[in-house]
């Protein structure tokens, strides 16, 4: 792995060469030799935009989050606890899919200084909480929270690949991430919105500082300093060899794992390298295009993934988040899971059964569908903790605005929703009002395509085995 100096996009960018420099593909090779050729780094384009599409998209967010500090998504400097206190809508666009259950906290970590020692306060019992530690591969390594290590107070450690230290006293435990950067999601149940105060009062026991601080010894010498290049755009990172520009400079701070030495190898062969940056604007029209070739074979395989595998139900997100070990390096799942809702919790921690279509197997569409469905509030959803159903519009994946600011329906709001004569809980998904005496259970969706999920969060065990299944999503008459 290239060391993280100190990094200047445009010396890096003068250093390249090879691909580079725009070289054609080889104007004394023989044209089955040239089509060999493209065919070859058309392949590894595919390969790599499978693989390293989830590091790209994290880095879009984390340089939003916690590096462009004039941008309007930012929320702290990189090490230090940024609380948002109010659950999100429609006008937080950064992350796709986000809940609207938990107010978030977030710190960006910056690992190659020293670890940090994340504090928790004490949570009263009954109120969810979690951490999730997430490394620049997007695996969730490691969790801290209710179903993790309980409701109370304790100070854990975060140490990036190179710390050789041992546990100090006063911390529970060392949590080890293999990247140099990683992203620390917490999540604070919200009950109802007069209960903001209390998630307030939690979020201010959230405490994070260098173990240098935390055991009052001196600071070691600082990182270098870096210089974030700024991310291309959702729509470019699927489309432009900007993408594989980023994807080199992410690899620097993340050390080669054994099991895909071959596969790094492989990439360096289209100018993919840790700590190198691959100028797309400088790449000869035919060799850009192989490589923009290969994208589009990338998002091909993730649209035939999608149809036949996680519409259809052979392949749910719960196999799609968790750790290294867990994923196996199947590659194209953590894709699509990236692309669908990154940052999705471990299955262990969260499920999220999903609707894409209707009980008859057609996609979901607000301007001419109205849907319900019909549960039994007792026992339909096996968490313990707190279920919820949420909207998301398409194709960005966001929340969608509404006459009553309504995203979702949860477990908290039960009380208020409305009964059928036989007890159960009929909920209307629809774009117009389903009338004054059906607006309590009425979930609001937009005048176009959109897909709804359902959260449960600290799943039992019938829905981790799934022997539970989700109530139907079926659409009116």
């Amino acid at each position: 792995m290239a060391s993280p100096l100190s990094i200047s996009r445009r010396a890096l960018l003068a250093s390249l060469a090879g691909i580079g420099a725009g070289a054609a593909l080889g104007p004394a090779a023989s044209p089955s030799a040239e089509a060999a050729e493209a065919g070859a780094l058309r392949a590894i384009a595919k390969e790599a935009t499978i693989w390293g599409f989830p590091l790209v998209d994290n880095y879009r967010i984390q340089y939003s989050y916690f590096a462009d500090r004039g941008g309007p998504e930012f929320k702290a400097p990189w090490n230090v606890i940024a609380n948002t206190a109010r659950v999100y809508t429609p006008e937080d666009k950064a992350i796709q899919t986000p809940n609207s259950d938990t107010p978030y906290s977030y710190i960006g970590a910056d690992l190659r200084a020293e670890p940090l020692v994340i504090s928790v306060p004490a949570v009263e019992a009954g109120r969810y909480y979690s951490l999730q530690f997430i490394d620049q591969y997007t695996f969730n390594f490691a969790y801290v929270g209710s179903r993790a290590t309980g409701n109370e107070a304790g100070s854990f450690l975060l140490a990036g690949p190179g710390w050789t230290g041992r546990r100090p006293p006063g911390v529970k435990r060392v949590i080890r991430c293999e990247t140099q950067f990683a992203f620390v999601l917490y999540r604070t149940q919200l009950f109802e919105p007069s209960d903001i105060e209390k998630v307030k009062a939690i979020q201010a026991g959230y405490k994070v500082q260098p173990l240098s601080q935390f055991l009052g010894e001196p600071a070691p010498a600082a990182a270098p300093a870096i210089d974030f290049p700024r991310p291309p755009p959702p729509e470019k990172q699927r489309n432009s060899a900007e993408f594989f520009q980023i994807l080199g400079f992410i690899l620097q701070f993340c050390p080669i794992h054994p099991s895909e030495r071959a596969l790094r190898q492989r990439f360096a062969r289209i100018g993919i390298e840790p700590g190198k940056v691959l100028d797309a604007a400088s790449l000869a029209p035919e060799r850009r295009k192989v490589l923009e070739d290969g994208m589009a074979d990338a998002w091909k395989a993730f649209a035939a993934f999608k149809a036949g595998e996680l519409d259809t139900g052979r392949r749910t997100a719960a196999e799609g988040f968790g750790t290294r070990s867990f994923l196996k390096n199947d590659y194209m799942i953590r894709m699509a899971s990236a692309a669908l809702g990154i940052y999705g919790n471990s299955k262990e921690e969260a499920l999220y059964p999903f609707y894409y279509n209707d009980s008859a197997g057609k996609a979901l569409n607000g301007r001419d569908g109205r849907y319900t469905l019909r549960f039994d509030p007792k026992r339909s959803f096996p968490v313990n903790a707190f279920w919820s159903l949420t909207v998301y519009e398409l194709p960005q994946s966001l929340l969608s605005a509404n006459v009553l600011n309504r995203y979702l329906i949860n477990s908290p709001m039960l009380p208020s929703l409305k009964r059928d004569p036989d007890g159960l809980v009929t909920l209307h998904l629809q774009h117009d009002s389903p009338g004054p005496e059906r607006e309590a259970n009425w979930l609001p969706v937009p005048a176009g395509p959109f897909w709804t999920t359902l959260r449960l969060y600290w799943p039992k065990p019938e829905a981790l085995d799934r022997r539970w299944k989700q109530p139907p999503l079926v659409r009116a008459a």
